[in-house]
Formats: structure tokens, C-alpha cells, sequence
């Protein structure tokens, strides 16, 4: 699957609508109980990116932006500023604010990871996309050198520890990172009335998350 590793222009992200969905398959019992079944293990995020398009001129740098995706064809990274960081969106991310794994003396690579919620049914997102340069790390509360200690893959979101910085048996492993989502257009037409643009009319410009 192609993918671009270029953001959407976050000063119309900014303003858009949009989030993360579910898809759960509810059966109603002829008690009037239900028998609920998730169908998705993970949510998916859509967004429509016309409610951040303000003049022309951003409505220009959208389409060049399509054009240059294909449309559907190329995936490419979105700033979701309701939830793009390790921490609360208000506070700066720390080395402590997430568990990604435990040490066992021989396992060298991680997963970037999120975890919402905690004492019922907490969820963990794989995070693929974390901004080049955010990504901090520590081993047992102990701070690791980036390029020395591990590395980071920013494509994938996968951590690499060093042969002589592998983590040691029961240490946790934690770390801080602002990152992006993983997206596609989910049109391949974009419809714009220039007229109707000009007296307040919003286009329709479609966003869906993609599994990488």
C-alpha cells in the first residue's frame, strides 16, 4: 500500500470534524435483552476536512494536495489535535507516560503504543505514525539515549534497542511522543461550486484512517 509521508496541512485539520468510530453488531432478544458483538477490535477515525477550508487559497491548497495523493491512491498523515499526543492534548509528553512493553533480557524491539482507559476494559492503540524527533524513552525510569540506546523507526512506530541497551527481564518500558494518524482521501471527486464556496458553502472533503 503507497503511502506519502506528508502531513495534511494542519491549519485546516485544525477546524475539521470528525473521530473515531466503532462498529458493533447489537442483537435484540425477543426478552428485550441485547447481545452486543464488536465487530472492529480497533476504531476507526474519519474526518471531513472541508469544515477547516476558510478562502480560497486553502481551498486551493486542498485540491493541490488531492491532486498530488491521487485521490484514494496514496495515504498520507493527519494531526488529529483532539488526540495526538502520549499525554493529555494540554500537557507536553513525558517518558513515563506510556507502557509499550516489559524487558526479558533478549527482546530488542518494541511497539509504540496508547492505552485509554484503565480499570475495565482498557484499550491499547498501535501507533504507526509518530512525528519525527517527539519520541522519548526510558528503561525502568531510567532516560534512553535516541541513536545510542534505541532508534526509532518513524514510518512504522517500532523501537529498536542496541545490543548492550536490550531492556532486562521485568524492567518496563515507557515512552512519550506526539504522533499522527494514518490516512487516505475517501473520494476520488471532489466537488466544488466556487459561487456557492464564496456565500459560505462548505465542500465535502472526506478523510477515513487506514490500517498500515
Amino acid at each position: 500500500m503507497s503511502f506519502h509521508e506528508v502531513r495534511f496541512p494542519t491549519g485546516i485539520s485544525r477546524a475539521s470534524q470528525g473521530g473515531p468510530e466503532r462498529r458493533t453488531e447489537v442483537v435484540v432478544l425477543g426478552s428485550g435483552h441485547e447481545e452486543r458483538n464488536a465487530r472492529w477490535a480497533d476504531s476507526r477515525r474519519s474526518y471531513n476536512a472541508g469544515y477547516g477550508v476558510r478562502s480560497l487559497d486553502e481551498l486551493n491548497e486542498v485540491i493541490t494536495f488531492f491532486e498530488e495523493r491521487r485521490g484514494r491512491l496514496h495515504g498520507f498523515r493527519w494531526r488529529d489535535l483532539a488526540d495526538w499526543k502520549s499525554c493529555p492534548p494540554e500537557q507536553s509528553p513525558t517518558d513515563a507516560d506510556q507502557v509499550i512493553g516489559t524487558g526479558d533480557g533478549t527482546t530488542a524491539a518494541f511497539q509504540l503504543l496508547k492505552t485509554y482507559g484503565g480499570s475495565f476494559a482498557p484499550w491499547r492503540r498501535v501507533i504507526v505514525k509518530p512525528v519525527e524527533g517527539s519520541v522519548v524513552v526510558s528503561v525502568a525510569g531510567v532516560a534512553q539515549t535516541l541513536g545510542v540506546d534505541v532508534s526509532v523507526d518513524y514510518a512504522t512506530g517500532a523501537l529498536t534497542f542496541s545490543p548492550a541497551s536490550i531492556p532486562p527481564s521485568a524492567a518496563a518500558i515507557t515512552a512519550g511522543f506526539l504522533f499522527d494518524v494514518p490516512v487516505r482521501f475517501d473520494t476520488d471527486k471532489l466537488e466544488v461550486n466556487i459561487q456557492g464556496f464564496r456565500h459560505g458553502a462548505i465542500p465535502n472533503i472526506p478523510i477515513v484512517e487506514i490500517r498500515i
